[in-house]
């Protein structure tokens, strides 16, 4: 499905990142992967897509800091993996949650999650697609939003923020480059278990089994559904989808139901 392609994931170490770029090597794509440190689930992932019979390599970089500050430094570490060209699949997939309430919130971690969530993707964006668009090549690019990005949490007023500005940033991405033959979509996933969620969601059952009611399929899966949808968005099978927010959410998106009283929750079973 993705054979003679290369992709580059951000944040593809763990987590959903780490589901995506198995997914891809699986469908036939060499896969570069980003991470913070070349730690065992950098190890991990990599010896997960090589087993499908891909290359697959590790860069490592912080975006905390502003673009400007690595982006150049960086794309060359990329192109030096492919021989002087950069990969003509690219998925921002890198984020972090820094969220404080409202009125603690701190300058500091506002700008941590803008500049990983959102100014790290709109910057790669613009070195890919600048290389694809001198050397015509039809490039595809894929991010990572969240469900935060249409419906809000309480206490994530940053990180809804930055999702919401992924959503809108594929829409003007779309605009702006489908001339040049690139395609730029979005997967957004609702609540999966990854090791950043894992904590709350094996420490706190209750929450578990709000979140499962709330949920019209009734679970709360593995970062791995998010490999399968991503494959299609970058494959050839999605010719005409262009500036779309795929969510990945079990239906919770689309689903108007009120809290429920306590003692009904409590009588309902997954999937109800």
């Amino acid at each position: 499905m993705l054979d003679g392609h290369t992709a580059f994931v951000t944040g593809g170490t763990q987590g959903v990142g780490a589901a995506i770029a198995t997914a891809l090597s699986r469908a036939g794509s060499n896969v570069i992967i980003h991470g913070l440190k070349a730690d065992e689930a950098a190890q991990s992932t990599l010896q997960a897509c090589q087993r499908s019979g891909a290359q697959a390599s590790l860069v490592v970089e912080d975006f905390s800091s502003p673009a400007e500050q690595w982006i150049d430094r960086f794309v060359a570490q990329v192109q030096e993996r492919c021989d002087g060209d950069l990969p003509d699949l690219l998925v921002n997939n890198a984020g972090t949650c820094c969220d404080l309430p409202f009125f603690e919130m701190k300058a500091a971690a506002y700008h941590r999650t803008m500049n990983i969530n959102v100014m790290a993707g709109y910057f790669l964006t613009q070195a890919f697609a600048r290389q694809w668009v001198a050397k015509q090549i039809s490039g595809r690019v894929l991010f990572t939003g969240s469900i935060n990005g249409q419906l809000a949490e309480p206490n994530h007023t940053a990180y809804d923020s930055s999702k919401g500005a992924v959503h809108s940033m594929v829409r003007s991405l779309c605009v702006a480059l489908a001339p040049h033959k690139i395609r730029v979509n979005a997967i957004a996933p609702g609540l999966v278990t990854t090791p950043l969620t894992s904590p709350v969601l094996d420490g706190d059952p209750e929450f578990r089994r709000w979140m499962e009611i709330h949920t019209p399929n009734g679970s709360v899966p593995g970062a791995d559904v998010c490999g399968p949808p991503a494959v299609f968005l970058l494959s050839d099978a999605a010719e005409h989808i262009h500036g779309q927010i795929l969510f990945v959410d079990g239906g919770m998106s689309g689903w108007q139901q009120p809290d429920l009283p306590a003692a009904l929750r409590s009588s309902m079973k997954p999937g109800l």
